[in-house]
């Protein structure tokens, strides 16, 4: 039966089915071919971008004479792990790591997150309970910090009890009473809130006030609380790990033509103190956490070892360039005539 089907030869039909698709799939194989091979080309670059971009011997960017010992990098490096997945609320995976990692870590170091995280979850949830009750407790510290944030609290209550409708309008001018102790510094905001109540009736979504209503809100109360929470706790809004690993990205490239360059002159003894860097590297305003300040003798850095010190006159130098500047027992300051006694000096403190 198949010899003889085999031997059949081909309607013109069939003839014509079967041409038309051989140059449909020759078509086709000719568009997968030219579409591999432009994806190929752009491959092939990617090892080439790679290695030109990447250096294997990252680690030896700095010597191990610069840091602490191996075991206190390794712990240093811990601490700032599990200081970033509790600052996520990555709870549960903190804790593994504590385990994992035998950290021994106190619970007073826990619980400022452990909060934290408790109240933003609330928050997300639209859920001002846990907040707000936080903040009336820090009250007094709130207001040395000159924050906003209980006030921003009792807004968005207020708006929520707009929100319902009418039915709300008794118990949202009674709520309103937590506006007196914020009237003298947000005045015009609570004069808004209270002209909302006239559109009450014909519905705030189809008001002027309508955006009262907006979502962004619930964005702005957690950035507030966050930020807020953190200066009251003394923790950071970002975590030390995502800062130090946004500033390593872009101090890491100049570093590495820095030691290119120290290996090209045989100059490897020029970095040899880990709180200074051997040449000064802008990251930007956003990484900008303390004043600094440079000597404007010996134009370097000032640290704790060698502080700046202010001058009778008033001018501000470092400490090694005050006593490179003492001669005879008496020092001249360099931008004016005073002479000085070296010992009146004094040092501050930025």
């Amino acid at each position: 039966m198949e010899s003889s089907v085999q031997g059949t030869p081909l309607s013109a039909t069939l003839s014509l089915v079967m041409s038309q698709c051989c140059r449909k799939i020759k078509d086709t194989v000719q568009k997968l071919a030219s579409d591999h091979k432009d994806i190929h080309s752009s491959v092939s670059r990617v090892g080439k971008a790679i290695d030109r971009n990447f250096d294997s011997e990252i680690c030896g960017v700095v010597s191990d004479a610069v840091w602490d010992s191996r075991e206190k990098q390794q712990q240093t490096l811990q601490m700032a792990i599990l200081e970033h997945l509790y600052q996520q609320g990555m709870l549960s995976v903190a804790e593994e790591l504590c385990q994992e990692s035998t950290l021994n870590v106190d619970l007073d170091f826990k619980q400022p997150f452990l909060e934290l995280n408790r109240i933003l979850e609330a928050l997300h949830e639209q859920d001002l309970g846990p907040a707000l009750e936080w903040a009336v407790s820090h009250r007094q510290r709130l207001l040395e910090l000159n924050s906003s944030l209980e006030f921003k609290l009792h807004r968005l209550q207020f708006i929520r009890l707009l929100a319902d409708g009418p039915e709300k309008q008794l118990e949202a001018l009674s709520y309103a009473r937590h506006f007196q102790p914020f009237a003298h510094v947000h005045q015009r905001e609570i004069q808004v809130m209270m002209g909302s109540l006239v559109y009450l009736q014909l519905g705030l979504e189809k008001s002027p006030y309508c955006h009262l209503l907006d979502n962004s809100h619930w964005a702005e109360i957690c950035e507030t609380f966050t930020r807020d929470a953190c200066s009251l706790l003394g923790l950071s809004v970002e975590s030390p790990l995502s800062v130090s690993f946004a500033s390593g990205c872009v101090a890491l490239p100049v570093l590495m033509n820095i030691k290119a360059v120290m290996e090209q002159r045989q100059c490897s003894g020029v970095w040899s103190h880990k709180d200074e860097l051997p040449i000064e590297i802008e990251l930007g305003m956003k990484c900008w956490y303390h004043s600094v300040f440079a000597c404007p003798i010996l134009r370097q850095q000032t640290s704790d070892s060698n502080p700046p010190i202010k001058l009778i006159c008033g001018h501000v130098i470092s400490r090694d360039a005050l006593n490179k500047l003492i001669n005879g027992g008496k020092l001249k300051c360099p931008y004016c005539p005073m002479e000085q006694n070296p010992a009146d000096g004094k040092r501050i403190i930025f």
